[in-house]
């Protein structure tokens, strides 16, 4: 099995520019997943927003998740569980509009230090579909506008913990899944892994490295780039040690942006992708999460909607 591609972002600036754009190459067309080092965000950013994190999840989430627990019998199951995952988790909205003052029960200081990761990801997400649109061809600043959308792109974040669990043979931490978006930028634990994608009909670690961002691509990048770049299934296996965190961001398109393949890149490749509207492709991902892709595209594939052009800046 080949490694698992680390890009050192630092190398754009110099002479390895050129290797370094490859190898972000390769890790879209063959891996779907890549992990970043030297990306701009400060460390010490990332260390306050891991110690909140975690504090927030023992003093406000830990309880609640055992009771839960407890109330499902999930300690004592003896056959898999396939309609629940062992995780604890809260979401964030920061586009098109900031819920961050709304979600209870998070200190001031959680607040703001997650409002500032959050622009300093969204930064780094936009610069990495620019390096994407160099790669593939298109002019710079395409794939934003693809996902822009009337109000801009949706931009949020999914944060869970994963507690220890005693069967993490029958109860996964999260299921296999595509994500449906755009890009998706994660900070997780460096001590306690888990999380897997699917390669060569292999489950790979995707390995935990301090102050490391793991990207991956979603559906739409999929549809906009009709099929070069792939959205890979991954999970989160459970641990029987360690509560792992996981903090997810996800660049996605606005509501109501239409999604369709670059037409410069429907000549390189048959397969043409379908086109519609992100909102209906969420609603239709809602009930289908857990389920292969395809049928989803097969289904707007079949609808045959007449969308009018894309929506831009």
């Amino acid at each position: 099995m080949d490694n698992f591609p680390i890009i050192n972002l630092e190398n754009l600036n110099g002479d390895e520019r050129k290797a370094t754009m490859e190898k972000i190459k390769d890790a879209c067309e063959n891996w779907g997943f890549f992990e970043l080092v030297n990306h701009g965000i400060p460390h010490d950013l990332m260390d306050t927003v891991e110690r909140l994190t975690k504090e927030h999840y023992r003093k406000c989430m830990e309880q609640r998740f055992k009771e839960l627990v407890s109330s499902k019998g999930l300690e004592a199951v003896q056959t898999e569980v396939k309609d629940m995952d062992w995780e604890s988790t809260f979401h964030l909205r920061h586009l098109p509009e900031s819920n961050i003052s709304e979600i209870p029960d998070l200190s001031d200081e959680y607040r703001k230090s997650m409002k500032e990761f959050a622009l300093k990801l969204e930064t780094l997400a936009e610069e990495l579909l620019d390096l994407l649109c160099e790669n593939l061809g298109l002019e710079k600043g395409y794939l934003k506008k693809a996902l822009y959308g009337s109000k801009g792109p949706t931009f949020g974040t999914k944060v869970a913990n994963y507690p220890p669990c005693p069967k993490p043979d029958l109860v996964k931490g999260l299921r296999a899944h595509t994500d449906a978006g755009g890009i998706i930028l994660l900070f997780q634990d460096d001590k306690v892994s888990g999380l897997q994608l699917l390669k060569d009909g292999n489950w790979v670690d995707v390995p935990p490295m301090h102050h490391s961002i793991v990207i991956n691509l979603g559906d739409q990048l999929e549809v906009i780039t009709n099929g070069k770049y792939k959205s890979v299934e991954h999970r989160v296996v459970a641990q029987t040690d360690g509560t792992r965190m996981s903090i997810a961001s996800f660049y996605n398109p606005g509501s109501d942006a239409v999604i369709y393949p670059a037409p410069t890149l429907i000549e390189e490749n048959n397969e043409i992708y379908p086109k519609f509207v992100f909102e209906d492709y969420m609603n239709l991902y809602a009930r289908l999460k857990f389920q292969a892709k395809e049928p989803r595209f097969e289904a707007f594939k079949e609808s045959n909607v007449n969308l009018g052009p894309i929506a831009t800046v």
